[in-house]
């Protein structure tokens, strides 16, 4: 395996990716840009994947003298990133983000699974004590006090497939809600990579909702829902139902033993338009004697996915938490305001799962081609620093 270097990411994001057409019109939206768009997203991509996240942290590295290493030949201070983050359109990188996740596909690189899903789900990002954008959302005490303002925002990454990768967000502000937002982002993503892209859609039970379960089933996707006292009905007759009966599935997950109880015939809420609700409930027991027990609603039939599938699909919906806000917020400083201007937050937020998205392919996909062992993060994290001190041949391209 050749060691990777900023310049061999370069050639990996242009050539096997295909996106120098995005880099080189990206969306600028300055009116007389003095400094290339591509040299400001490329230095905001890098900076990201070496985890220097800050506009001062990119300005420091693009004038320093790894400048050459980093496929930059000019420089620029960081209010010029804020001035071009600013003007700079989402809908081109949005639209990018889809690409890759198709070109993904076409390389073969979900062929390992079956099953392909999408998961959606809600954070916050940016704390801040007075109100800057639109984007604010006030934080109140136990006394409603406004205490501070905080930024939120779904997201929706692929999940299932031991690649996960986060691919667009929706920002929501005062008046708005996670609930609306995961619905237009939903729709979008579905509209950017086509209805045969996925096989399933699995939530959280903050938007297991007759709503938003029908925008689902409307879009051509099964959903995988958690369920939990929002939904105290059906959640009581389950727990009534599996109280008395024996698991209907036994099987081992690895190291752990999980017992699985369902029922495909559980009546829905007054104001869901499914014919019957499938509902199953799993218990997961652990080497060192942990417990871990859930339930879980969705509209797959039992004749299509059995209780294993069911249950490798549920567990699938911790990758957004572990892979997708996890890592943004402790490596890539997702939740820091480098601008705090509406759009730029915006942008800030795409290109850290830009980046995260074009690292976990460069390193587990293309530098793991042949009888190589799989790079870390850590590792290829180091590999890229090493290689910022290291001789840089002549370009004679």
């Amino acid at each position: 395996m050749r060691t990777p270097t900023p310049r061999r990411l370069w050639n990996y994001l242009t050539r096997r990716l295909r996106l120098k057409r995005y880099l080189q019109s990206p969306g600028d939206g300055r009116r007389q840009p003095q400094i290339p768009a591509q040299a400001l997203l490329w230095a905001m991509l890098v900076g990201q994947i070496l985890r220097e996240y800050s506009f001062h942290a990119v300005e420091a590295l693009v004038r320093s003298s790894a400048r050459r290493h980093l496929c930059l030949r000019v420089s620029f201070g960081d209010d010029a990133l804020g001035y071009f983050t600013e003007r700079l359109d989402p809908a081109p990188m949005r639209a990018a983000l889809a690409a890759i996740l198709r070109q993904a596909k076409r390389n073969k690189a979900f062929d390992d699974c079956r099953w392909i899903g999408l998961a959606v789900d809600g954070t916050g990002a940016g704390r801040r004590r007075r109100r800057g954008c639109p984007l604010c959302r006030p934080i109140r005490n136990a006394a409603q006090e406004v205490v501070g303002y905080r930024h939120h925002f779904t997201l929706i990454s692929v999940v299932g497939t031991g690649l996960s990768l986060p691919f667009d967000v929706e920002p929501y502000g005062p008046g708005d809600s996670e609930y609306a937002a995961a619905q237009r982002l939903l729709r979008r993503a579905v509209d950017h990579l086509g209805k045969r892209f996925a096989q399933y859609a699995v939530v959280d039970s903050g938007l297991a909702t007759a709503p938003f379960l029908h925008t689902v089933g409307a879009l051509g996707l099964p959903v995988v829902a958690r369920l939990k006292e929002n939904l105290p009905e059906l959640l009581a007759a389950a727990r009534q139902r599996f109280r008395w009966q024996r698991p209907a599935l036994v099987f081992q997950d690895g190291e752990d033993r999980v017992e699985i109880w369902e029922a495909d015939d559980f009546d829905p809420w007054e104001t869901l338009r499914w014919t019957t609700v499938r509902v199953f409930f799993y218990r997961q027991h652990k080497p060192d004697s942990t417990v871990i027990e859930a339930y879980w609603l969705t509209d797959f039939p039992s004749s299509r996915v059995g209780a294993p599938s069911l249950y490798r699909m549920a567990k699938s919906r911790w990758e957004i938490e572990n892979q997708g806000f996890n890592e943004a917020k402790n490596y890539h400083g997702i939740e820091h305001i480098c601008r705090h201007h509406a759009n730029s937050l915006l942008i800030g937020w795409l290109i850290t799962i830009l980046a995260l998205t074009i690292e976990r392919l460069y390193r587990l996909r293309y530098l793991h081609r042949g009888a190589h062992p799989v790079c870390t993060a850590a590792q290829l994290l180091l590999a890229l620093w090493l290689s910022l001190s290291r001789p840089c041949p002549a370009d004679t391209s």
